[in-house]
């Protein structure tokens, strides 16, 4: 084997990287998982958001063998946070993979000294070992993952009286969207008016489905709770991402309707399990259990 690493293609977009990359989270996966951290979904939704920071990209590294990507390190949003995934194949290089977070991937705070982030599974002992050694701390930040399955009967699903379960396919309204995510992640009034390239972004991926996109809409026309939904039939799971409910239509089991309707949808084509990056209460009482924990673990450069 000849592993060599190069730089993700410093260009924007749903490049070739970008479906080499997705690919290889999809070889990798494995039923229960629990010591690599990533899913081809939340890869996608990292390049549909328009949080992303796209000047950065060249910093993303990748292992390949033989032109096949084994291994990747990369950022979600901006730099100063790091997540790992490899081959098993190839996990001895996990402390090459660490070095690499280290170099390229930190912010400068304001003291003009380097940090990092990272996320390492409570599963890898290994790379818990790799980060002590270089001068991370764990952290009691957590970035879990819960799955939900079902043996028998799937759990029936209502909305109460005057509300009805639609998906975009059925109705695609950007401002409604906008704000039913606005209001749902406690932002202040009403949403800015600049949002619709940021919401045609957020429908622009490859993957993305309107028909697996559930919103519970009210009596009036708006949209009051909302649930994303990523599923890609070569695969045997779902990913949820995002879901939120405006906080005038809460406790009335509104996102429990939206999350479960896009899950029967995806599990009507084939996957067997869905997750979510979470073990909030929310979702384990709607069935949902956890899987692993993963710890945010810290290093920051010495003084000189």
């Amino acid at each position: 084997m000849t592993v060599k690493l190069r730089r993700y293609t410093d260009r924007p977009g749903f490049t070739e990287d970008f479906f080499k990359v997705r690919d290889f989270l999809m070889r990798i996966h494995e039923p229960g998982y629990t010591d690599r951290n990533w899913l081809w979904a939340r890869w996608e939704y990292m390049f549909s958001h328009p949080s992303l920071d796209e000047t950065n990209l060249w910093r993303i590294g990748l292992w390949e063998d033989e032109g096949k990507i084994v291994a990747l390190v990369t950022y979600e949003h901006n730099i100063g946070a790091a997540w790992f995934s490899f081959d098993r194949d190839y996990s001895y290089l996990k402390r090459e993979m660490l070095e690499y977070a280290m170099e390229y991937l930190p912010r400068i705070d304001e003291d003009g000294r380097k940090s990092l982030r990272a996320i390492i599974s409570d599963d890898d002992a290994e790379m818990r070992e790799f980060a002590v050694k270089h001068g991370f701390t764990m952290t009691e930040r957590r970035d879990p993952m819960s799955e939900f399955r079902v043996s028998g009967k799937f759990p029936d699903i209502t909305v109460p009286e005057g509300l009805s379960i639609i998906s975009l396919a059925d109705e695609n309204d950007l401002w409604k969207i906008e704000r039913v995510m606005w209001r749902g992640f406690n932002h202040p009034g009403e949403p800015p008016e600049d949002y619709i390239p940021g919401r045609l972004k957020m429908q622009s991926g490859p993957s993305f489905r309107k028909d697996l996109t559930i919103v519970v809409k009210a009596p009036n026309g708006d949209y009051v709770s909302f649930c994303g939904m990523w599923y890609d039939r070569s695969t045997d799971y779902a990913y949820v991402e995002p879901v939120a409910t405006d906080p005038d239509y809460r406790r009335m089991g509104l996102a429990r309707a939206a999350v479960l309707e896009g899950i029967r949808r995806c599990f009507a084509e084939g996957a067997e399990v869905a997750y979510v990056g979470t073990t909030m209460p929310f979702y384990l009482s709607i069935g949902f259990k956890p899987l692993f924990e993963a710890h945010w673990w810290e290093w920051k450069e010495p003084r000189v």
